[in-house]
């Protein structure tokens, strides 16, 4: 690690956000002094290219949800677009998500007698995020969510089967993809996107930002042929965007470095549920172009993966899918220890403070009635979730005090019975029914980096905001690369649902620039 992370490391969180700004006080220690448009704009993107090696209206880099989204709106918008992606296939993390997607009103809700509004999800969301979303932005996610998931279905023609329930939601609201992937979604966004003559270009890295002495973003520079994640691969090229580059790029938590700077506990002793290339160079980029940053060390962690999996794995679908049906368990202790559907940061917390793995299970009721069948067989197929026939051998497999442990699971009974969980306040739903019907099946949690809920500030036309808290004209941004929408903590399946959103929004509104030059 370098000095000036070390440094940076060091800086407490008061004194941290009174500096010129997260990753951009990190990148201009690491990289250079930091330019600000209407003070040195030229030197924000550096020279111009005498030439440009390809022109087009608007640049889009990332191919998850968000691009896709953002691609599809631009072309709509009677913009020529390419969009860019870095590693060798398209995707991002949105390709290998649990495809749940937060909606609120939605028809399976209507069909299940669910009442729900777009201001009880914003609300939920409020309260998740401990009140530091950016409010404006938070409403703007909630008030579409509905709209945007019928634009999905009904335009891009992806299939959603099944009502789901989050952790930190009030009621079930997240609708799952048919394949329990974020897969059903981006490979139709793909197809869609294509079909209006979006063209893609794989192992194409952005470097950095190009901007002309009014401080108009106007271009990139990319590697062209990169392989990830050798930087000495690739050649240099320069691609003008007439009208405006949206990122779409993804967060950083693959970036154990960048990620300790705001975080100092998340070593590498937690592993990620990112894709390999979730690891924030662009965000940093426009960091450097004088883009403004907020809330970069709100890192999530999610408590439902698997020490027994890498990656995301299989356990969060059959974790989540229990919550409120079956109990969390410390098998040091044979106890509960938190409410099973706490917000991803209670539970994630709550396991951390304990020091080591805890367990959840479910019965033959739960789990076939829960659980996507896919998840539960793949995941026991990598042995990261096991059936056993009796309590009895649970207790014996995980070194759980057996008594303990029974008493435990019968006083968990007592509440599912009578709906109301007088320890921890889970909630507890109305088919749920008392955990006694073997064979059970049981996964081991253990958190992992999953969501930087901090980046790039944008305003409700998805534009960036530069360090003059002014819009940096021709760059906007949605998706995980950007801030304030979720503010503490995301909520599940609402990532979905604000990259559409905004993807959307950034992508109408660069169509909309005037072209420079």
């Amino acid at each position: 690690m370098s000095e000036a992370s070390k440094r940076a490391q060091s800086v407490s969180r008061r004194d941290f956000m009174k500096t010129v700004g997260g990753a951009a006080a990190v990148a201009g220690m690491a990289m250079g002094s930091v330019a600000i448009p209407g003070r040195d704009a030229a030197a924000a993107g550096g020279e111009l290219p005498a030439k440009w090696d390809q022109t087009t209206d608007v640049v889009v880099v990332g191919s998850g949800f968000a691009g896709l989204a953002a691609a599809i709106e631009a072309r709509n918008g009677g913009a020529n677009v390419i969009v860019i992606e870095k590693m060798p296939v398209h995707g991002g993390n949105s390709i290998i998500n649990g495809g749940d997607f937060a909606a609120a009103g939605n028809k399976m809700q209507k069909e299940a007698g669910i009442q729900d509004s777009a201001e009880l999800m914003l609300k939920d969301m409020m309260k998740a995020g401990s009140y530091l979303n950016h409010p404006e932005l938070a409403r703007m996610v909630a008030d579409q969510s509905n709209a945007t998931l019928e634009w999905c279905e009904n335009y891009v023609g992806a299939s959603f089967t099944r009502l789901n329930f989050h952790g930190g939601h009030s009621v079930k609201r997240s609708v799952q993809t048919a394949n329990a992937s974020g897969s059903e979604l981006v490979n139709k966004m793909m197809v869609k996107a294509r079909s209006l003559g979006v063209k893609f270009e794989m192992r194409t890295k952005l470097v950095r930002l190009l901007s002309n002495r009014e401080g108009r973003i106007v271009g990139l520079e990319v590697l062209k042929g990169y392989r990830f994640p050798d930087d000495k691969t690739g050649k240099t090229a320069f691609i003008k965007a007439g009208r405006a580059v949206v990122l779409c790029s993804g967060g950083f938590s693959q970036d154990v470095r960048l990620r300790q700077v705001h975080d100092p506990r998340l070593t590498d002793r937690f592993d990620s549920t990112n894709q390999p290339g979730a690891t924030g160079e662009a965000l940093l980029a426009a960091c450097m172009a004088g883009a403004m940053d907020v809330q970069m060390d709100w890192i999530q962690l999610g408590p439902w993966t698997s020490p027994d999996e890498k990656g995301f794995g299989h356990v969060p679908l059959f974790c989540e899918r229990l919550v409120g049906y079956g109990p969390m368990i410390d098998p040091g202790t044979g106890k509960r220890f938190f409410k099973e559907t706490g917000n991803r940061k209670e539970r994630a917390d709550a396991i951390i403070l304990i020091g080591h793995p805890v367990i959840i299970f479910g019965d033959s009721y739960a789990v076939n009635k829960q659980v996507f069948p896919i998840a539960l067989k793949k995941g026991m197929e990598a042995g990261a979730i096991k059936k056993f026939d009796t309590l009895e051998e649970i207790a014996k497999s995980y070194n759980i005090p057996a008594d303990a442990f029974q008493t435990e699971v019968k006083r968990w009974n007592a509440f599912v019975d009578k709906k109301k969980d007088d320890d921890f306040g889970c909630m507890i739903f109305p088919e749920a029914k008392a955990s006694e019907t073997p064979p059970f099946y049981v996964a081991r949690l253990w958190p992992r980096v999953h969501h930087t809920m901090g980046g790039l500030v944008i305003d409700q036309n998805a534009q960036v905001t530069g360090f003059g808290m002014e819009p940096i004209k021709g760059l906007y941004a949605a998706g995980e690369v950007t801030g304030g929408v979720h503010g503490a903590v995301r909520l599940g399946s609402v990532a979905m649902t604000d990259c559409v959103v905004f993807g959307r929004i950034a992508g109408t509104n660069a169509a909309k620039e005037k072209p420079w030059g």
